[in-house]
């Protein structure tokens, strides 16, 4: 047998019900992984390696019951996962990636934890988010800046960005991310991984207080379909013979497929793809046609109030979290910024946004319509520099308050343009997924990845799996 984080997601989870690994052993050798690995990487900021093991022996009894008349496995049982440090784990600190929230032991589980160790996980800590999960980078005030594992000088996205650093880097089979703006699929993109949006309502959103628009849903970040579909049927349980794995291994028809770079974002900040953005769509496009779909140019209007009513509703949360005043000072600049606009802001302001969004959501989907999917680059950059948006070159272990020097309005505008093509889908509360489908250096695992996205109208997770896995992922 390969080395078990070699293994893929679905091979492991066989090894496991079949006895032929025991959970304590796959648990054991991903906390060596982690202790090698993640002082350079930065993917964990706790590690519960003590919680971990004695679930895994208890795991491991079960199982050996099973064998004596017990309860069936559940569907997961003894796979090593971590969640983002913005939902709650019981028993360990919840930090919100934030220097300003006093950091105590969650007294329950989140939905989201609830769900996965109900499908008999095995947690091994807590991963690196951005404070409150608002950026498309994972750096803080608490731990340090997780980091790419094909270039530990690059970022790893955000705000799944521990988590896809840990999968991309083999510390964890898979790992389920939340994605409110793009916050699966960004990462996936950065960290060369399949990551799946679903749309709105399917499975826990994992965290979502402070979300008015209903932003926020839970997805797997995997190596392959098959390991991301893995994780979906457990948080989507469904009949054994109409599961997203068993999806995975059969070819979708052939699809109409309009292939998009207009972004609702391009009016206030206008950008221009790089190279590698549109080398990677061209390469998706190259894929799909040569897999039978149909491809065509699609042009979409979208509304040029967008980044204001987005941008109103995304960070409504911050404004309303409950930190002591004498601690916001603690806070990055960035979130500082837009909690004061965010307080300062009217409830007729909110909901006013909150109204255009709705009708944003319906225009957007009529256009989509014309198409059985929508084909963008996942990024319009490669994976930035650590340090790239908030201004700040940083080559030590933690970020202290006098290196965050940036400013927050151009922070936040070199994020709309490297993700420009992620948020209007979480308005639309439609599926989507991203599929590292090139590599700057040219052959897999060669440069740096860049990814595709594809988004799928309402109850289309399947048929997005099938796609990747059709593509070869």
């Amino acid at each position: 047998m390969a080395e078990i984080h070699e293994l893929s997601a679905v091979r492991l989870r066989d090894a496991l019900h079949s006895g032929e690994l025991s959970a304590l052993q796959a648990a054991d050798h991903f906390l060596r992984r982690v202790e090698v690995q993640n002082p350079h990487l930065g993917a964990f900021i706790t590690i519960t390696a003590e919680q971990a093991r004695m679930d895994a022996a208890a795991a491991d009894q079960r199982h050996a019951l099973r064998g004596r008349g017990g309860d069936a496995l559940p569907p997961l049982h003894g796979m090593p996962v971590a969640f983002k440090d913005l939902t709650d784990v019981q028993g360990v600190v919840t930090t919100h990636g934030s220097a300003a929230l006093e950091h105590k032991p969650a007294v329950s589980d989140g939905a989201l934890p609830a769900a996965l160790k109900s499908a008999g996980i095995i947690s091994l800590g807590k991963t690196q988010v951005p404070e409150f999960g608002l950026t498309a980078y994972s750096e803080n005030r608490v731990a340090p800046p997780s980091r790419n594992p094909y270039a530990l000088s690059r970022s790893s996205g955000g705000s799944s960005g521990g988590s896809a650093a840990a999968v991309a880097a083999e510390l964890l089979p898979f790992a389920p991310g939340s994605d409110g703006g793009g916050s699966v699929r960004i990462p996936a993109a950065a960290c060369g991984l399949v990551g799946l949006k679903p749309g709105r309502g399917l499975v826990p959103a994992g965290e979502s207080s402070g979300d008015p628009a209903q932003l926020v849903v839970a997805g797997p970040l995997a190596r392959s379909a098959a390991d991301a579909a893995l994780l979906l049927d457990a948080l989507v349980p469904g009949p054994a013979d109409a599961s997203y794995l068993q999806l995975t291994a059969r070819e979708p028809g052939r699809l109409r497929i309009g292939v998009s770079l207009d972004s609702p974002w391009q009016t206030l900040f206008p950008f221009t793809p790089e190279r590698e953005a549109l080398d990677a769509l061209a390469d998706g496009v190259a894929r799909l046609e040569a897999a039978g779909h149909e491809t065509s140019e699609a042009a979409i209007r979208y509304d040029n109030r967008y980044p204001d009513a987005f941008t109103t509703a995304w960070t409504a949360g911050v404004g309303s979290a409950r930190i002591a005043p004498q601690r916001e000072a603690l806070l990055t600049p960035l979130t500082r910024t837009f909690r004061r606009r965010a307080q300062q802001r009217s409830a007729a302001k909110l909901n006013e946004s909150l109204g255009f969004l709705r009708q944003f959501q319906r225009d957007t989907i009529t256009q989509y319509a014309r198409w059985d999917l929508v084909l963008t680059p996942a990024l319009a950059q490669a994976p930035r520099p650590v340090g790239w948006f908030t201004g700040a070159a940083h080559g030590g272990s933690y970020w202290p308050a006098a290196e965050w020097a940036g400013d927050a309005d151009e922070d936040y505008r070199k994020q709309c343009e490297y993700a420009p093509w992620s948020s209007m889908v979480n308005v639309c509360g439609l599926p989507a997924i991203s599929i590292p489908v090139h590599w700057t250096g040219g052959a897999p695992g060669s440069g740096l990845p860049m990814g595709v996205q594809l988004i799928g109208p309402m109850g289309s997770e399947g048929l997005l799996l099938q796609v990747a896995a059709q593509l070869g992922f």
